[in-house]
């Protein structure tokens, strides 16, 4: 019986503060590109925008400008077949061409200096390689070198690599919409009731403790505790929950939620940076920033190319020269093979998966805390279920209760347990405590209260040391468990023990959810171990087990000893997710090479975990498992993609094929280098057809 009451929350921050420090880490981590992946929340959007606004300008001035050089240069005039000279054309050329270089090419020639500094050349070295040697070498032409100047593919390299990245960055700003859409779902004003008027104020106006009043049919502004009224509440936006959910007075409201057909009043609990959506709205942000390894990828794959450009360029130029060709042919074969090497696709292939997924996700009810952890739950190969509330519904409810000997009667044993029962949150205490309002016995007051790790807990009411327990606990007290606590395995039955005597037992059950047996048939199909951790009795995991066809199942089990079943299926090389409600199953989370925490709530966005289901059902694990492969795909698909393209571009620029007149011009593989960012844009965005509904 997994009894952890409050007390066991700092068990959880130990073992969250240690994850999160890394996770910080990870988020710290500059984005190679200069700041291109979506930084996001109000200020990093803004930011975002004017990014773009600012690569969108660099664009049209530069395609602007990029037309009279290209009227300028000699190949074009003899490939469209006209003469348009003047004295100092060649100087017109050179100028204009540097207004291009300078300004047009500036985010990449400072992405070079970063990338440098930062000991690690990637997107940025190459693109800002591949225009410095375009420019020097023309310059050079101008003033005194033999050979043809490059201008005119300089400036349509910078045009496409600006066209390029202003496409990128606003396909990840389409893949940020989410954060935008769950920013929208908040009503921009809230009716504060003030004594016996109501007045509209700014949402920014609230204050916790506000009382405001929230109409049929309206959008809840802000996270709290109903105080007056009655209403169904769809919360489908926020956790997934198709349908909606009857809210009484004490019961807390979601801020975005939508209101049903009764007005409430609510007492305001969190405001803007509390609430639950806007620690939803955090995550998506924070996950949709921190660095993954396939990131790195990207980046890696950008600094193999920036070696191979150099190395193949200068290899060039050294066999044009030995071959007996002129300095100056050589060179411009070296320069052409440096301009052609940078893979534009490249910058894009992996940005846009993560911005998507993540989006997608999180419309899904899954969100995304820790990227790499998303990426590796294909590598998943056993999965640890805590059962309650994930396999089950986890809602217990009382079957039967009894008592032993003739000092109480059942609703005695019943009443003085409830006593212990009624400030904690766990399912077993809530099913005893809805028995006895159900029933309509008052609750007595309790003193001394005291938690038996993982055993139950202990008090004193009306001067009678009273313990409700587990199994467990009898047995290691040696206590016989009473015939007749056990009829039906799927039963939870705790023990009443009243001045040291066991007095009586409830039984309480919890039924499986209908959805768990459709997703462990998907984790079979998949080849992955379903285990099953329980703090019940074995006779209850058994029964669960079996009748859900698991693994395996642990039964008994106290938290700290959940860390050590996912130890113990790592050592035998499993890649081991764990899923659990959190409160008790902090470490385990923590251990585990995916921590998945479920369970709605406002409490669920603080967890310990990698990724955390907004609804408690296993088909989205599933779903995640699933997503998690197809997106991977789409990141190897598109990496291949990008520096496959260039496998043939280098040789035929390097002149491979020269004897057979056929040698690939800059032009030609610009207009290749565009298309392959489109397939690659496109690829990303067939992502969204992959996720389960």
């Amino acid at each position: 019986m997994e009894h952890q009451h409050e007390h066991h929350h700092h068990v959880r921050h130990t073992a969250a503060n240690e994850k999160n420090q890394i996770h910080h880490d990870h988020k710290n981590m500059q984005h190679p590109h200069g700041g291109h992946n979506p930084a996001h929340g109000e200020m990093g959007h803004d930011h975002h925008k004017m990014m773009i606004e600012d690569f969108k300008k660099r664009f049209w001035v530069s395609v602007v400008i990029s037309l009279p050089v290209l009227a300028l240069s000699e190949m074009i005039q003899r490939f469209l077949g006209f003469e348009f000279n003047f004295p100092g054309d060649k100087y017109a050329l050179f100028a204009l061409s540097s207004v291009v270089f300078f300004y047009g090419g500036w985010p990449f020639l400072t992405g070079l200096v970063k990338e440098q500094k930062a000991k690690g050349p990637g997107m940025m070295t190459l693109i800002g390689m591949a225009i410095t040697v375009a420019y020097v070498y023309s310059a050079a032409t101008i003033f005194g070198l033999e050979g043809e100047d490059f201008f005119w593919e300089l400036v349509t390299l910078i045009d496409i690599m600006l066209l390029g990245h202003w496409i990128e960055m606003k396909s990840v700003l389409g893949a940020s919409k989410a954060l935008q859409l769950l920013v929208s779902m908040m009503p921009s004003e809230a009716h504060l009731v003030k004594g016996e008027t109501i007045e509209d104020v700014k949402l920014e106006d609230l204050n916790p403790d506000d009382v405001i009043l929230i109409k049929p049919g309206e959008k809840v502004p802000a996270d709290g505790v109903i105080v007056e009224g009655t209403s169904y509440l769809n919360e489908a936006m926020l956790t997934g929950e198709s349908k909606p959910v009857k809210k009484d007075v004490h019961d807390k409201v979601i801020g975005g939620s939508i209101n049903g057909n009764g007005a409430l009043k609510v007492r305001v609990e969190h405001t803007g940076k509390d609430s639950y959506l806007n620690k939803v709205i955090t995550m998506v942000a924070e996950a949709q920033k921190s660095k993954s390894k396939m990131q790195n990828l990207s980046d890696r794959a950008a600094k193999w190319l920036t070696y191979i450009a150099l190395s193949v360029g200068f290899g060039t130029l050294i066999v044009w020269l030995l071959l007996g060709y002129d300095f100056v042919f050589a060179l411009e074969r070296m320069v052409t093979v440096m301009v052609i090497s940078c893979p534009h696709a490249l910058g894009l292939a992996v940005p846009l998966v993560v911005a998507i997924s993540t989006a997608v996700s999180a419309q899904h009810g899954l969100l995304i805390r820790n990227r790499t952890a998303f990426e590796e739950s294909r590598k998943i190969s056993a999965l640890v279920f805590d059962k309650t509330g994930t396999l089950t519904k986890g809602e217990f409810g009382v079957t039967r209760y009894q008592a032993r000997s003739q000092n109480y009667d059942k609703q005695e044993v019943l009443r003085l347990a409830s006593a212990l029962e009624q400030t904690s949150e766990h399912p077993i205490a809530i099913g005893i405590v809805e028995k006895v309002k159900e029933i309509g016995i008052n609750i007595p007051k309790v003193e001394n209260f005291n938690a038996i790790t993982g055993k139950g807990v202990e008090a004193t009411v009306e001067g009678k040391a009273v313990k409700v327990v587990s199994p467990g606990y009898l047995k290691d007290k040696n206590i016989p468990i009473p015939e007749g606590a056990y009829t039906s395995a799927a039963e939870t039955v705790v023990f009443v023990i009243i001045d040291d005597r066991l007095e009586g037992y409830i039984a309480l059950a919890d039924e499986i959810r209908p959805e768990s047996a459709e997703a462990i048939k998907t984790f079979k199909d998949n080849n992955i171990k379903v285990m099953m951790a329980t703090g019940d009795n074995d006779t209850v995991g058994k029964a669960v087990s079996n009748e859900l066809g698991l693994d395996g199942y642990y039964a008994e089990v106290l938290p700290h000893q959940k860390v050590e079943i996912v130890k113990e299926l790592q050592a035998k090389n499993e890649f081991v997710a764990m899923t659990g409600d959190g409160v008790n199953d902090a470490p385990a989370l923590a251990q585990a090479d995916v921590g998945i925490a479920v369970g709605s709530g406002t409490d669920v966005a603080a967890e310990t975990a990698d990724i955390i289901l907004v609804n408690s059902n296993p088909r989205d694990i599933a779903n995640l498992i699933l997503f998690g492969k197809a997106t991977y795909n789409k990141m190897i698909q598109n990496l291949l993609w990008a520096t496959g393209y260039n496998t043939f571009a280098i040789p035929l620029a390097a002149g491979v094929l020269y004897n057979l007149g056929f040698v690939l011009s800059p032009a030609v593989g610009a207009v290749f280098m565009s298309l392959s960012t489109i397939i690659v844009a496109i690829n990303a965005q067939l992502l969204k057809r992959k996720i389960g509904n």
